[in-house]
């Protein structure tokens, strides 16, 4: 996590080392996350999805992906490692129903500012019209 990137080092070191939580990033989520990843022994597979992404898009190099047909919702975050201009999530998505800019937040947005990032989820559910059904 702290190699990750430039914005989520600086916050991460921030919050560890001198106390200065960036949103709801503290010392304390940090250890709890840790030792989460730590006891399961997940942390391998975690970083997976990295390695898999990137093989991925090596073997597919020169070749389109498939057209993505469901409906998309996209907030960008402004601490986020590249931030996507609408332009170009239109063009990747082209069944966009929803794009916002929020204000805060970078690429663990989620774990940095959970209340936001719950509200971006209901608000693109809602508009795709996804209800809760009891299973």
């Amino acid at each position: 996590m702290l190699d990750h990137d430039t914005d989520s080092y600086n916050k991460i070191s921030r919050a560890f080392v001198d106390g200065q939580p960036a949103g709801n990033l503290t010392r304390d989520h940090l250890l709890d996350n840790i030792t989460l990843y730590w006891l399961t022994g997940t942390g391998a597979s975690a970083a997976r999805s990295y390695w898999e992404s990137g093989r991925a898009q090596a073997l597919a190099a020169g070749q389109a992906p498939p057209e993505v047909s469901l409906p998309v919702g996209f907030t960008t975050f402004p601490d986020e490692i590249f931030r996507a201009p609408r332009s170009w999530v239109e063009n990747g998505y082209p069944n966009l129903t929803y794009f916002n800019e929020v204000d805060k937040g970078g690429h663990f947005a989620a774990w940095e500012e959970p209340q936001l990032f719950a509200e971006e989820i209901r608000t693109v559910t809602a508009l795709a019209g996804c209800t809760d059904h009891e299973d």
